[in-house]
Formats: C-alpha cells, sequence, structure tokens
C-alpha cells in the first residue's frame, strides 16, 4: 500500500494525533514505533515522505537514516525533542532533508510535508508526460529522474539536493540570496545559515571536481550563491 507519509516515532499518542490531523488534509500517513518496524513495513508498503524520530526507545533514528539512505531518496524530516545545533548538523549530514524540533505545531508540519509532496508531484508529472529540461553541453539538469549532467557525466541527486540545485540553475550566473534559497528550496525564509551549507557541501561533493576550489556553484559572501555556467 501507498501513503503520502510513514512517522517513525516511539511517542504513540502523538504519532497518532499527528497522523488523524494529516488525514483531515487528505495526507495519507501511517505510523511505527522502531527501526525494526519501519523496515519491515516499507518491505510491503511506500511512503512519499518519512518523518523520523533520532530517539527510538533503545534505538536510534541516525542509524536508521543510514540505513534508509542506503536504499531510498525519500525526503527525510527529522523530527526530535533534541535542540541542539549539533543535532542538526548531525541529521542533515547524513542524509535528512529538514529538521523540526519538537513540539512542533501540527499545522506547521504538515505544511512542510506538502512542500515535499508538491515537489513530488511536479516530478512525477513531469515523468509522465515525458518532458525534458532543456540542457547545456557542459551542465544540465533532468527533473523526471532528479539528476544532473556535468561534462558529459550524468550524478544522480536527492530530492533536497535537486530542489537546491534547481532553483540555482533557474537563476544560473546570477545570485540567488540565502532568504530565496529557503522559501524556494525549504517553504520558509527562517532556517540557519547551518542548514543551507551543509546541502551547498553535500551539493558540491558530487558535481565538482574540487569541491574546495568549486568550479559551477559560487559563494557570494554574506549574500548567497550563484551557479555560473559559461554560454
Amino acid at each position: 500500500m501507498h501513503y503520502n507519509c510513514l512517522i517513525i516515532d516511539d511517542e504513540v499518542e502523538l504519532s497518532k494525533m499527528t497522523q488523524e490531523y494529516f488525514e483531515m488534509f487528505e495526507v495519507s500517513c501511517a505510523c511505527v514505533e522502531t527501526a525494526k518496524d519501519c523496515l519491515r513495513f516499507l518491505e510491503e508498503n511506500t511512503a512519499d515522505v518519512f518523518l523520523l524520530d533520532i530517539n527510538l526507545g533503545n534505538e536510534s533514528g541516525f542509524a536508521l537514516c543510514k540505513t534508509l539512505r542506503e536504499k531510498y531518496d525519500t525526503p527525510i524530516l527529522f523530527i526530535s525533542a533534541r535542540q541542539s545545533d549539533d543535532d542538526v548538523l548531525v541529521a542533515l549530514n547524513i542524509g535528512g532533508d529538514d529538521y523540526v524540533k519538537k513540539p512542533y505545531t501540527l499545522s506547521v508540519l504538515l505544511a512542510k510535508v506538502k512542500v515535499q509532496l508538491k515537489r513530488l508531484a511536479a516530478v512525477r508529472d513531469k515523468a509522465r508526460k515525458g518532458e525534458e529540461t532543456d540542457g547545456n553541453s557542459a551542465f544540465a539538469i533532468d527533473e523526471p529522474t532528479m539528476s544532473c549532467r556535468v561534462e558529459g557525466k550524468e550524478i544522480a541527486l536527492k530530492a533536497k539536493e535537486f530542489a537546491l540545485l534547481s532553483c540555482l540553475y533557474a537563476h544560473k550566473n546570477t545570485i540567488v540570496t540565502k532568504e530565496q534559497l529557503f522559501l524556494q528550496v525549504w517553504g520558509d525564509a527562517f532556517y540557519s545559515d547551518g542548514t543551507l551549507n551543509v546541502h551547498i557541501r553535500r551539493l558540491r561533493e558530487k558535481i565538482e571536481e574540487d569541491p574546495n576550489h568549486p568550479k559551477w556553484i559560487k559563494t557570494i559572501w554574506g549574500t548567497g550563491y550563484k551557479l555560473e555556467i559559461p554560454s
């Protein structure tokens, strides 16, 4: 069976409340309590978005995230009562797409999930229609496969990486401010620079020959970033 959202959290009452709220707005949702239950669930079901708690009883959400990333590119939104910046950075570095601190507001969490669902729907729609993005001999992106081609090499990207690169590509050779990126990629203008820096670094590690001396994604200090593509 397919669900829009899978909640992996051992706080059963909170999960059920979140599930009921999401389903009021036609976002189908399932809940599991442990990492083992999650992997068993995914053997027979699919989900568009994972909501993952860091503390799963005696298990670690961080460890589960690493396991999921070996097989799935599904967006992972961490939901946790842990407040430190270190936890946020670890979550993003190991493959998380977002970090929502508990106690969360149900309407805000739903909005974040809907941003991910809307993006996935757009990608799938273009894939069904067989549309292709226009390319560039040196650099091109392809929405149906969420990939890019850099100097002849095809590179697969995760959902958040592709969304970030797509935003830069749409404004190529011009400066895109941090606020623009937060709003267009995360759907919220109020994020920390650390969140953006982690995702830019992961993207550079995939597309740049030397991530420490980037050719494509240039930092505009104090302002934002620019994707430089020769005409």
